[in-house]
């Protein structure tokens, strides 16, 4: 029994034409358009859905829009649905329709489970020649225009109270522990055999409910930066990146999104099992990014000039200003 990851996620904006050219610029394929909502489709079918605000039926946010209302996580079998059920039923906001079930976690999110609608997909990804393993001979490594999302790998919120949202996630739906920051986050993975996190809980100084990042999935490292140049040459704006990452070990590239916070484009995390122990950060720039370039690299000419240095203890923690 196990949630394999994400299937979809909803956003609540009232941009849509904005979020629609973001999206497409990001390398989704748009599947469903109408006036009220836009489906957009990664590599393996995994949905990432933008509504209007005014739409009916939309979950609540756990912060004015744009923001992410909704995680549908994906799971194995029918039988592992009917005991995710058993388990949800009693939970607040509870609902059983269409092939899902959910409820609202602790942080007031609208959390869905339905038997995984994505594919499988088999891509070529860069070989890497190190100083002990050279696989890649006489061919030269890829490089692409511009990046083609596999899958919405994982999500970030920022909680106000993290003991009690961390273990819905582990005593309802088997998540586990990767690493932490002692009472102030939480790397999540759904199974013990898996990439670094699929949901990273985070508590910030002054305990708030939000949107902190989406992070999606591709290939290689040339396909961070292909896709982040082509973002930058775009017009659209970089928050960090390209980047690494110390405790998961991947590569990143972050953007502004009009649907909501931040869009990350990342690869190469740690894979763990069922051996893998815990650890405890304290938080801080050096653990959030061991390299990174603020403001990205210039989308045309290759180059970043008077770039500052990582600065802040959460690269991504920016509240919402107040809204009128």
């Amino acid at each position: 029994m196990s949630v394999l990851g994400i299937d979809q996620i909803t956003y609540g904006a009232a941009d849509l034409p904005r979020c629609r050219q973001f999206f497409l610029d990001w390398g989704l394929s748009l599947v469903q358009e109408s006036a009220q909502e836009l489906v957009f489709e990664s590599l393996n079918g995994c949905r990432v859905v933008v509504a209007h605000s005014d739409k009916p039926g939309l979950p609540a946010g756990v912060e004015p829009d744009p923001t992410l209302r909704e995680v549908v996580w994906g799971v194995d079998t029918p039988e592992s649905l009917a005991i995710y059920r058993g388990r949800l039923q009693s939970q607040p906001g509870f609902v059983d329709a269409d092939g899902r079930i959910g409820c609202t976690d602790p942080n007031g999110l609208a959390v869905r489970l339905q038997l995984t609608q994505k594919r499988e997909v088999q891509l070529e990804s860069a070989l890497v020649n190190t100083w002990t393993d050279r696989p890649r001979r006489n061919q030269r490594s890829p490089a692409y225009d511009r990046a083609t999302p596999v899958e919405v790998g994982h999500v970030v919120f920022f909680v106000t109270d993290l003991k009690a949202t961390g273990a819905f996630y582990i005593d309802n739906l088997d998540f586990v522990v990767s690493d932490s920051y002692p009472q102030r986050g939480l790397f999540l993975r759904c199974a013990q055999e898996g990439g670094h996190h699929d949901l990273f809980l985070l508590q910030p100084p002054e305990p708030r409910k939000g949107l902190n990042h989406v992070a999606f999935s591709v290939r290689d490292l040339h396909e961070v930066v292909g896709g982040g140049m082509h973002m930058s040459r775009s017009g659209w704006s970089t928050e960090l990146g390209p980047g690494r990452h110390p405790i998961s070990s991947a590569m990143f590239w972050y953007f502004e999104s009009p649907a909501g916070a931040l869009v990350e484009y990342y690869t190469d995390e740690d894979e763990l099992t069922a051996d893998w122990e815990p650890r405890e950060f304290t938080p801080g720039p050096t653990v959030f990014a061991e390299w990174a370039i603020k403001g990205g690299i210039d989308g045309n000419t290759r180059r970043q000039v008077n770039a500052g240095a990582p600065g802040g203890k959460f690269m991504t923690d920016k509240p919402k200003p107040p809204t009128e």
